[in-house]
């Protein structure tokens, strides 16, 4: 039992450091730290962590399959009532189904990519806990990469540096301010994303950073179809191009400054590799097609001539590039990433502080922040894998539906398994993958389907096995927030709800069954764990000259910040200093303006320097003229993904009780539709029921339907039927960026809209499914 008397609690989480107030074991409040002056409206979800309409309370199972196992029929997950069964028996099922699928099948048939953001805390990260127990009885078929970044993870490697790498040492915006004079934005720097650090963060300081870069009299350009992706204040001049055609207007800016002789000749002869190569393409000597302004307006609709006035202010004054993640999440997404690196190549500002280029300022918190991060921290150990079976992270469906086909990834001939067990834990895959009518086919293939889950998201209700995991803020964890320097004590608040237990919890259970119990849990129970992680904590931060309090002391204050004692010049510094000395880790020791390792690939989709190549599914194709409205399905303003979807925070966001669509008030007008009104969204794939709000910050043409809405099908049963909570993954497109990346191709999304006029249905999806209790 924990103490039931009145108390504040630091906890962490990847949108902030906070302290709970807690009276009689209930959440009474949630305030941020006072040096954060900028908090993220998120936190205020956490009060409702322990909502009953949405907990799971106890283990789950599939009724017909706690009654048929293996043998019941797999289309009716989703479909049919739950069986609440004891602990015991749960552990027991899980155990007992590991064994005989590794027995007749191998450890390759069990797939754990899990791939999810799962809790900012250590000991609790709970895909590390269900790697090390798998890796601990033979391993799994894993996954790479991630929805956010596939793309950039692929590729960056090749061209320039490990894309972890050039986050960590992303320019930050106090750099930026001082010694930039001009920011190109493509896909805009939107301060809502910078609400969220990967693994937790401290205050936040974007908006206060970006606003002083613009008192310090840089200027911006915002080059994206959504005029609000940058603030106000911020003075930006807007060019709102159709979506995906970021390449083209690269390509046309690359033109203008290599016909107009404005670019650093001397950077790219000393520092780059495989211009003689791109050149000509850039001409259109090799295919007949110069890429010049002319020809990107075309495809873009941004003029011609604005085009050349930005390539000779950004050869004029000092440049700096940004990237949003998002251009990549789109058919042939390498490509904008890789041209953003040939156009900052071509100005030779590389290298430079607050210049060059960045990928995703403001993508996440650290993007852009000028604190240093402190890496090599603790963290659970979760052995070797033995399987190198895996599976880029966003292909699941097709690994699903084509088991043994064969897909090429980065030069990689590889196949699909056969997988036969799909475990689960701290993510949500109706959330983050497309085409979700499709993917409902291809999670009726696996024999079984364990998840972990706090909550009833569909991840939860299309299992067989559901076993109730607890939250952070009813267990105990250390925060070791690398990105950001801090570290924070994560003090349980609350009891876990029912009978909800922590992943550690769990799989100690399940290890101990499969007789790997003290491998695992290594004789440590939860705080003996932390005590460990911070004794390691204690002899790393010594070696970097970091002095950190005891542990007693470090768990009864709050987060405290861990600065490096010196700042280390970056990779992409230390390399424009001396290229010889200090070589890049590409095949070349170069940038790669021209890879011959990717032309070598030999793939269609991805040639061996960057390139327009036309998306299938675009406003630029005929397809549109049936769905005339390009769907931009962005990071949510009110919650991380779909994370405490059912908070206040992000409830109150929405209109009649779904998530809201912005379309230009022309668009609306074309269609009967004013603001407020009911809005059915739809494409071949499938439809969405939404509400319309009208905005002049969206150009005409574009449709925003933000992520994260819990996967709530009027019916069930129905096949392609109409979505009503307005999961804009009803309609994207599931299918890979190119052979080289394999990465979700969401932006690339054609919808039509209509007014709505049908059946109003209730929003069912946070309130339990049917549960059956048997005595």
């Amino acid at each position: 039992m924990i103490n039931t008397q009145a108390k504040t609690i630091s906890t962490s989480t990847h949108w902030g450091n906070f302290l709970v107030e807690v009276d009689k074991n209930q959440i009474q409040s949630v305030q941020p730290y006072a040096a954060d002056k900028d908090p993220s409206p998120i936190g205020q979800s956490l009060n409702d962590v322990q909502d009953p309409g949405c907990r799971v309370a106890q283990p789950m199972v599939r009724q017909s399959y706690l009654e048929n196992g293996i043998k019941s029929d797999r289309t009716l997950r989703g479909r049919e009532p739950f069986v609440a069964i004891e602990w015991d028996q749960a552990l027991n099922l899980v155990a007992a189904e590991l064994t005989r699928v590794k027995e007749r099948h191998g450890n390759e048939a069990i797939y754990a990519g899990s791939y999810g953001w799962c809790s900012a805390g250590t000991l609790h990260r709970s895909t590390d806990q269900m790697h090390r127990l798998l890796n601990l009885i033979g391993g799994f078929t894993w996954s790479f990469g991630s929805y956010s970044l596939a793309a950039g993870h692929a590729m960056m490697h090749h061209l320039v540096a490990d894309m972890g790498k050039l986050m960590v040492e992303s320019p930050a915006w106090q750099d930026i301010g001082a010694h930039a004079e001009l920011v190109v934005l493509f896909g805009g720097a939107a301060l809502k994303n910078s609400h969220i650090g990967l693994g937790g963060l401290g205050p936040h300081t974007a908006r206060k950073d970006m606003l002083a870069a613009k008192d310090a009299g840089v200027q911006f350009v915002n080059i994206s179809p959504i005029r609000d992706d940058i603030l106000d204040e911020c003075n930006a001049e807007w060019l709102a191009p159709r979506p995906n055609s970021d390449t083209a207007i690269m390509l046309a800016l690359a033109y203008t400054l290599v016909t107009e002789d404005l670019y650093d000749n001397e950077f790219v002869k000393h520092y780059c590799v495989g211009f003689e190569r791109f050149r000509p393409y850039l001409l259109g000597e090799t295919d007949g097609q110069p890429k010049n302004p002319t020809w990107a307006e075309g495809l873009s609709q941004i003029p011609a001539n604005t085009i050349v006035s930005l390539a000779r202010r950004m050869a004029k004054q000092k440049t700096m590039i940004s990237v949003s993640w998002s251009m990549q999440r789109a058919e042939y997404g390498e490509q904008p990433f890789w041209m953003t690196v040939v156009l900052a190549a071509l100005l030779g500002e590389i290298g430079l502080p607050g210049r060059g280029f960045a990928l995703g300022l403001n993508c996440m918190h650290s993007i852009g922040s000028a604190k240093r991060p402190v890496t090599g921290w603790p963290k659970v150990r979760i052995g070797t894998n033995p399987v190198p079976t895996f599976i880029p992270v966003a292909r699941i469906a097709d690994m699903l539906l084509l088991p043994g086909q064969p897909f090429n990834f980065n030069g990689q001939a590889l196949t699909y398994p056969d997988i036969r067990l799909v475990y689960w834990t701290g993510g949500n895959p109706f959330h983050h993958h497309q085409d979700l009518n499709r993917l409902i086919k291809a999670w009726q293939q696996p024999e079984t389907i364990i998840v972990h889950e706090p909550f009833w998201t569909a991840t939860a209700r299309y299992a067989d096995i559901v076993l109730p995991a607890s939250v952070p803020l009813e267990r105990n964890d250390i925060n070791f927030a690398s990105m950001e320097a801090t570290l924070t004590p994560m003090q349980q608040a609350v009891p876990p709800y029912v009978q909800a237990r922590s992943d550690f919890a769990i799989f100690a259970g399940v290890a101990e069954r499969l007789g790997v119990g003290e491998a695992f849990t290594e004789n440590r129970d939860e705080m003996g764990w932390l005590r460990h992680f911070y004794k390691d904590a204690l002899e790393r931060a010594s070696r970097k000259g970091i002095s950190l309090p005891d542990f007693e002391s470090f768990w009864l204050g709050g987060a405290i910040a861990v600065e490096p004692k010196e700042r280390r010049a970056t990779t992409l510094e230390q390399f424009r200093q001396d290229p010889n000395g200090a070589p890049l880790r590409t095949p070349s020791g170069k940038i790669e303006i021209f890879s011959a390792k990717i032309a070598g690939f030999g793939y269609d989709d991805c040639p061996g320097h960057p390139a327009w190549l036309e998306p299938t599914e675009w406003l630029g194709r005929p397809l549109a003229k049936r769905y005339p409205l390009h769907l931009l399905s962005n990071q949510p303003k009110t919650r991380l993904h779909s994370q405490l979807d059912n908070g206040r925070t992000s409830r109150s966001s929405k209109q009649n009780d779904r998530e809201a669509a912005r379309l230009n008030p022309s668009d609306a007008a074309d269609r009967g539709i004013q603001d407020g009104d009911f809005i059915r969204i739809y494409n071949e794939r499938g439809a969405c029921l939404s509400v319309a709000r009208l905005s002049e910050n969206l150009r005409p043409g574009v449709i925003e339907l933000p992520t994260g809405a819990w996967y709530n099908p009027a019916d069930p049963n129905q096949e392609k039927g109409l979505e009503i909570h307005g999961n804009p993954n009803v309609l994207t497109k599931d299918v890979g960026t190119s052979q080289l990346a394999q990465g979700p191709s969401a932006f690339s999304t054609l919808v039509e809209v209509e007014k709505y006029e049908g059946p109003v249905y209730p929003v069912t999806a946070f309130s339990p499914p049917e549960i059956i209790h048997r005595r």
